[in-house]
């Protein structure tokens, strides 16, 4: 059996996911922030979260929509996304943040 992939198709998922990564994770950022200086953080937290489920959603859908791969991908670029952010993120023993 000879399995063809489409590899621009991947590739296209995989930029669209990092994109949709780094929006949901600048909203969550944000959201976040805000709800910090908040009296009430539910109110910014609750409907942040839906919006940005949401979205998040709605593009993977339109994704699976183009094929196989493009879903494929666009999962592995959200995935990867979100690990180089939580390596490059790590607090350190001398502080926290980008170092």
């Amino acid at each position: 059996m000879i399995v063809s992939i489409d590899w621009p198709l991947l590739a296209f998922g995989l930029l669209s996911g990092a994109v949709a990564g780094a929006l949901f994770f600048a909203g969550l950022a944000w959201g976040m922030r805000a709800a910090l200086r908040s009296p009430r953080p539910v109110v910014i937290l609750l409907p942040s979260a839906a919006v940005r489920i949401g979205l998040l959603l709605a593009a993977g859908a339109w994704i699976a929509g183009l094929g196989t791969a493009a879903l494929l991908g666009f999962m592995a670029g959200f995935f990867l996304f979100r690990v180089v952010m939580i390596v490059a993120w790590r607090p350190t023993p001398g502080g926290a943040g980008w170092s």
